[in-house]
């Protein structure tokens, strides 16, 4: 495990259209409208503690995530700062500390960073960082059978007896999964071992998209010269 960890968490103006679609596409990716981290060191001291709101003119929040978080436009008009100024700072964390970063539901954190690093004209430290999923940790828990994953409230209850109170606020969201990995790591379900599990997992997901994107990408192309052919030759 690395010196350092960093846990990150986002409220976002809706849910992604399309996850393999690329971060240029506006259409298909929401608005990060808050971004909360706390950076640790491996023995479980926190040393920093950073929420931000973010307000840009574009965003606008569907109405179910509005429901959710609560958050307004209003809210933000009056509260956030500029995303290129609230990521500068993220960035600057990741560089200094080099973490281990850790979500509760990585992939969706780790894609809206992504996003916002690219709308903000920003390199994206994350790109070489290792990252675990908390969400993906409680997938061996005994769990209802609908279940595949437990939510944050549900691995905090279940792991402190007692529920999560004002939920889907990020600052509070990310508090929660710092307390949920270190009391899973006590409890022995988080090791160096899982961490890289999940790790390698994650970069042959990675490949198999990769080859799957590579693969539409050909057939696309296959059909366009086909029927360029057909036009030229109907044309002779």
């Amino acid at each position: 495990m690395r010196d350092f960890i960093l846990f990150i968490d986002t409220e976002t103006t809706g849910k992604p259209l399309d996850w393999d679609a690329p971060y240029s596409d506006d259409n298909s990716w929401p608005y990060s409208i808050q971004i909360a981290w706390e950076v640790y060191n491996k023995e479980g001291l926190q040393l920093k503690s950073e929420n931000h709101y973010i307000y840009e003119p574009e965003l606008q929040i569907s109405e179910t995530s509005g429901k959710i978080h609560g958050i307004t436009p209003e809210f933000l008009q009056a509260h956030g700062k500029e995303r290129k100024q609230v990521l500068s700072l993220l960035a600057q964390d990741l560089e200094q500390y080099q973490p281990l970063v850790v979500g509760h539901f990585m992939q969706l954190d780790y894609h809206m960073l992504g996003v916002g690093f690219h709308r903000a004209k920003l390199s994206n430290p994350l790109l070489q960082l290792p990252t675990f999923c908390t969400m993906n940790a409680s997938a061996k828990f005994l769990l209802d059978p609908r279940q595949h994953f437990l939510r944050l409230g549900e691995l905090y209850e279940r792991l402190f007896q007692e529920p999560l109170l004002q939920q889907h606020d990020a600052a509070v969201d990310v508090k929660a999964t710092a307390a949920c990995f270190f009391r899973l790591a006590e409890q022995g379900d988080i090791t160096p071992d899982t961490i890289l599990m999940q790790q390698e997992e994650s970069k042959a997901l990675e490949r198999k998209s990769s080859s799957r994107t590579k693969i539409i990408l050909f057939v696309i192309l296959a059909i366009i010269i086909l029927a360029v052919l057909g036009i030229i030759l109907y044309e002779g």
